[in-house]
């Protein structure tokens, strides 16, 4: 009989951690070089943002109209909004307002943004980029005062050119079926420029290369566009909406210079409705009940852009 012979078992022994290396004297001044420049960015931020929300979520509890000491009221501002026909309406109007400006803004942009991207010369490129930003870095509100005088129903140039092709006098900015829109061709003029620097952009970093492999499967025109380049261009897409609809949820100068809400409630937006409530009547704590309101409202689109960007935005 065979003895077989059964080898002990090994012990593993797990040598001991190794304390990490102290930092040297020029990883603790890079530390502190880094923290020395961030450190304008973070007290701005907590300056000019936290401490502005934080404030206005605490003035939203109180009744306070400057002149008188703050009384507590609760949840009752909130109440009060909630039930008031007129911020009801702000809220409709801004919400209608985000949808048809960025729509009409990105469906812009994307256009103008392959048109200049396709075969020109560089100083045209150069002159139409400059054209369509330009808008952007002038005054909402100096815009608005020229806009309302070419909107004008009687000496207005639009419509004098109207005329001019055999339609009637437009009463952009007196009737409530026309006035939104008034407001919206105004703000989507001075806004589409950031979005179309976005898209130049994007489609400068799409390789080449992969244009061509389409061409060669057959893929041109607006297949081309629809099957490539959106899917490529996604990313860029998902950030010009989420900047757009912030913008656009916090619409004031346009409607306020064009139309002052009107007519009736047809223009009227949250932030001049905010604008009215503290400035104009002292209703601070009103007014902030609305800020948080409108606050929660960003937030919550903001979020559902990006939970539905899992399954439309597309990365290389």
């Amino acid at each position: 009989m065979t003895n077989t012979r059964i080898p002990a078992r090994t012990r593993t022994v797990t040598p001991p951690p190794v304390a990490p290396a102290p930092p040297s004297a020029r990883d603790r001044g890079t530390r502190l070089l880094a923290t020395l420049f961030l450190a304008p960015t973070i007290v701005g931020i907590v300056i000019f943002t936290v401490v502005p929300i934080a404030g206005s979520v605490v003035l939203s509890l109180f009744h306070w109209n400057v002149i008188d000491d703050p009384s507590f009221a609760g949840a009752a501002n909130y109440r009060e909004t909630l039930s008031d026909s007129t911020v009801l309406v702000s809220f409709r109007n801004t919400l209608v307002f985000m949808v048809l400006a960025v729509a009409l803004q990105l469906l812009i942009a994307l256009v103008l943004a392959l048109a200049v991207n396709g075969r020109m010369p560089v100083w045209l490129r150069s002159v139409f980029r400059s054209a369509f930003f330009f808008p952007l870095v002038l005054s909402a509100a100096s815009i608005s005062v020229v806009m309302k005088y070419l909107f004008n129903q009687d000496f207005g140039v639009v419509n004098w050119l109207l005329g001019l092709i055999g339609i009637a006098p437009v009463p952009w900015l007196t009737s409530e079926n026309s006035a939104m829109a008034a407001v919206i061709l105004v703000y989507v003029w001075q806004q589409f420029g950031f979005s179309f620097l976005l898209f130049v952009g994007g489609l400068n970093n799409i390789p080449k290369e992969i244009h061509e492999a389409a061409a060669l499967d057959g893929a041109t025109g607006l297949r081309k566009h629809l099957n490539v380049t959106l899917p490529l261009l996604s990313p860029t897409l998902l950030v010009a909406s989420v900047v757009g609809i912030i913008n656009a949820l916090q619409v004031f100068e346009q409607p306020y210079v064009l139309t002052n809400g009107g007519p009736g409630d047809s223009t009227r937006t949250v932030v001049m409705v905010i604008y009215e409530s503290a400035f104009e009547q002292l209703r601070f704590g009103e007014a902030s009940a609305v800020g948080v309101l409108l606050f929660v409202l960003i937030m919550a689109v903001t979020a559902l852009q990006f939970r539905l960007s899992r399954r439309f935005v597309h990365y290389q």
